[in-house]
């Protein structure tokens, strides 16, 4: 399990890494404004989409197919559920795409919106494309975690951010001298992106035998069968995707800055839970499929609950940073040309209040995929959608009182309910989930954070103190001289407390530089 999702860990913090450097380039060319929100509004859209109809439902519904179809019939037939599977997507992705440029163009035309909506619909035509190319990359990405490969695939991510960032400093430049210009050129990398990252999967896919051949989808039994399977999961998707562009055009609606900023803090807190959480995620649902199709409950429930132990584990301590180092990182990070210490400022109210919902994020992600495993899409969807429709009022509350702090409080609220609803209906659905080991440990685990918090603070107000951040040094050391203390803090005080996961984890790190 360590060995495996550690694969995927190290290509996802290359990835991550890549990835905050593209927010970097895209946060100094055009700060957090209007322009920048309204990239990112319709950004979203085509990336909610590909949740939709590549990764998510899709990928849930067809890995357990795509290992039964290897268990029972052999890898011919496997990989020829492949080609139908890929032959469905690509119609109904291309499908998408057109409809999404003729409606866009439609309403531009007809000249009924302002200037800043016009602009996100404009962007959000120039970017549809990428959904086809980048819900192909998630399916096969999925094909490949099921064949036993993490590293390769995940490192597809690294494609897009690069050529995100290429876009922001070669292609954006030249489109024009103002920020409304500039941002095309963003767009345009996002296109060639998709590209990118798709054809990135390819030649590993070829090497193991796969042949993609044109399978006409809808008299497929395997595209039907994973067509019923997303059905569920589709309407929770759905009901998300509302939710989020709700939200979102909700936040677009009351001030410039708002979808800017907290998408910004978005993107650092989803820096620990790609390399924890999803990371483990990725490892898991072909495993737990693995053994649900076997009927090996018992090993399904260990797995699970090592899954949810080492993530428990690993998140606590990476909230009390992003929450207690706040400041120091988006200063280190961002700052700079168009992004001052204001833009600062409303990203670091976002990410406090949005950190916390770190660990019932993480662990929300290995839950669904115990379910996807099962062949059970309906339990979380519905648990989903009613989580949704909770955020979707909390965030109303909140919004106007505290702008992106309140959207960040609205969905960390709204993750823990979630967490503890599915937990609820896996230990209902097992009848029992063998968890007490691990709440056992649920009171060191908080020590630990504690003491990592506490470590932190005060590292970080000596150094203040004594040092500042005058200089790109003194602020690297603002964030890693505290950073490593709580870090070494934290472990120490689980290790003594006898949490096994710092235990294993430390033993796993040490054994692998021994090699």
């Amino acid at each position: 399990m360590l060995r495996s999702s550690g694969s995927v860990a190290a290509a996802t913090l290359l990835s991550r890494i890549l990835g905050l450097f593209r927010d970097i380039a895209i946060g100094q060319l055009l700060g957090v404004g209007l322009v920048n929100s309204a990239f990112q509004l319709a950004y979203m859209v085509p990336n909610l989409l590909r949740r939709l109809l590549g990764e998510g439902v899709l990928t849930a519904a067809f890995i357990p197919h795509f290992k039964e179809k290897e268990k029972k019939e052999g890898e011919a037939e496997m990989w020829r559920t492949a080609s139908a599977v890929l032959c469905a997507l690509a119609l109904v992705a291309g499908l998408t795409v057109l409809i999404i440029i003729g409606v866009c163009s439609l309403l531009i035309w007809s000249g009924w919106f302002q200037v800043r909506t016009t602009l996100m619909l404009d962007l959000l035509r120039v970017m549809s494309p990428y959904l086809m190319m980048v819900c192909i990359a998630a399916v096969s990405m999925g094909m490949l975690n099921a064949r036993g490969y993490f590293f390769v695939p995940t490192l597809g991510s690294c494609m897009l951010n690069l050529t995100m960032i290429g876009s922001a400093y070669w292609i954006a430049p030249r489109m024009g001298a103002t920020e409304e210009k500039q941002v095309f050129g963003l767009a345009m990398g996002v296109v060639i992106a998709g590209f990118a990252q798709a054809a990135f999967q390819w030649p590993l896919l070829r090497k193991l035998g796969f042949r993609w051949i044109w399978i006409t989808p809808w008299k497929n039994e395997s595209v039907r069968h994973v067509a019923r399977q997303m059905v569920p999961g589709i309407l929770g998707v759905a009901t998300f995707q509302i939710n989020v562009l709700v939200s979102q055009g909700l936040g677009f609606l009351v001030a410039d800055h708002i979808v800017s900023a907290f998408n910004t803090a978005v993107r650092l807190m989803e820096f620990p839970q790609g390399l924890f959480g999803l990371s483990m995620a990725t490892y898991l649902l072909p495993t737990l499929s693995s053994l649900a199709t076997d009927k090996k409950y018992p090993e399904f429930r260990t797995t699970l609950k090592e899954g949810v132990g080492y993530v428990l584990f690993l998140n606590v301590a990476a909230t009390v940073m992003l929450m207690v180092l706040a400041t120091p990182i988006i200063r280190l990070l961002f700052e700079g040309r168009k992004f001052d210490a204001l833009a600062t400022s409303r990203v670091t109210e976002a990410l406090q209040f949005l950190a916390p919902g770190l660990i019932a994020y993480s662990t929300v992600n290995i839950l669904a995929r115990a379910f996807y495993a099962l062949g059970d899409t309906k339990t979380p969807t519905r648990i989903s959608m009613t989580c949704l429709v909770v955020n979707l009022v909390l965030t109303a509350l909140f919004l106007w009182p505290l702008q992106q702090a309140g959207m960040g409080l609205a969905n960390s609220i709204t993750s823990f309910a979630n967490a503890g609803l599915l937990l609820f209906a896996l230990r209902k659905k097992l009848g029992h989930l063998e968890m007490g080991s691990l709440r056992g440990q649920l009171a060191a685990l908080a020590i630990g954070g504690l003491t990592a918090a506490g470590t932190a603070y005060g590292g970080l107000q000596l150094w203040q103190a004594k040092l500042g951040h005058a200089t790109l040094l003194l602020k690297a050391g603002e964030v890693f001289v505290p950073a490593v203390a709580a870090a070494a803090a934290y472990a120490l005080v689980t290790t003594l407390l006898g949490v096994p996961y710092a235990r294993d984890l430390i033993g796993s790190i040490v054994g692998r530089f021994q090699r």
